[in-house]
């Protein structure tokens, strides 16, 4: 992610339309019939956890590893099946969020979503047919 005379991706955004995109986020995923069983039943946690995460990985400051440790993606979301289908199915929830959050400025939307399609990529950790 760039570094530009306006900040950091998380400076640009701003943490009050950080939560307002994972709201949206989420409001997706809750009723996504690819996501929605994959994820714990505590949504208030899993925005929480999100949030924090989300902050440090866009340049803010690294609540995640402050609360939690180190962040350890891949290894944490090991016991739940992330396929390729479900990969995309949270992209496109996170890309809707994107545009039903308008006080994100177009490249800055563009530049987060370009690296969470890298970190959904990188989550897959099982085939189409094992999820």
């Amino acid at each position: 992610m760039q570094l530009t005379e306006e900040g950091t991706l998380y400076d640009r955004i701003g943490p009050d339309n950080l939560l307002t995109l994972l709201r949206h986020f989420y409001d997706r995923v809750r009723v996504h019939p690819d996501l929605a069983s994959i994820f714990p039943g505590d949504w208030n946690e899993t925005l929480n956890k999100q949030y924090a995460f989300m902050t440090g990985f866009l340049g803010g400051p690294p609540l995640y590893h402050q609360k939690y440790g180190h962040p350890r993606l891949r290894a944490r979301h090991l016991p739940f099946p992330v396929t390729p289908t479900r990969a995309r199915a949270w992209l496109a929830c996170m890309k809707a969020a994107l545009e039903a959050t308008p006080d994100i400025r177009r490249e800055d939307a563009a530049e987060l979503y370009a690296a969470l399609t890298k970190v959904a990529q990188h989550m897959v950790n099982s085939d189409d047919t094992s999820g």
